[in-house]
């Protein structure tokens, strides 16, 4: 038996801590993982090596992958949700000069400030 003295609060709180590990690691796992197959910048090889590190070192390999590739992570991951936000613009028929006229009528209603309407307006236009 684990715990000799049966059910105790320390003994709830060890469990509560291990199952917070494994969902952390499961998260960062999959986090790695889906960005690793998701390159298209390294070889196949290099991909085999990344997932030997993260199932034989599993918190090692994924700490090593987040301090070597983190920086590429967040720009890939970034690359995505633009890609992603410009198909949906696409398919539901978003057009910067419907919400910029938006904008010229909330400005001239007053709903919005100048400073407003510039920053809404240059997000419209560049993304």
């Amino acid at each position: 038996m684990l715990y000799a003295e049966g059910f105790t609060f320390r003994n709830f709180v060890a469990d509560a801590f291990a199952i917070f590990m494994f969902v952390l690691w499961f998260w960062l796992f999959v986090s790695v993982a889906s960005d690793l197959f998701r390159r298209h910048d390294i070889s196949g090889w290099a991909k085999v090596i990344w997932v030997i590190a993260l199932i034989l070192f599993s918190y090692i390999g994924i700490f090593a992958y987040i301090l070597t590739q983190g920086r590429g992570m967040a720009e890939r991951n970034q690359e995505r949700t633009l890609q992603a936000r410009d198909e949906l613009r696409q398919v539901v028929g978003f057009s910067a000069a419907d919400e910029i006229e938006k904008l010229n009528r909330l400005k001239a209603a007053g709903s919005i400030t100048e400073q407003e309407y510039a920053r809404l307006r240059a997000r419209a236009v560049g993304g």
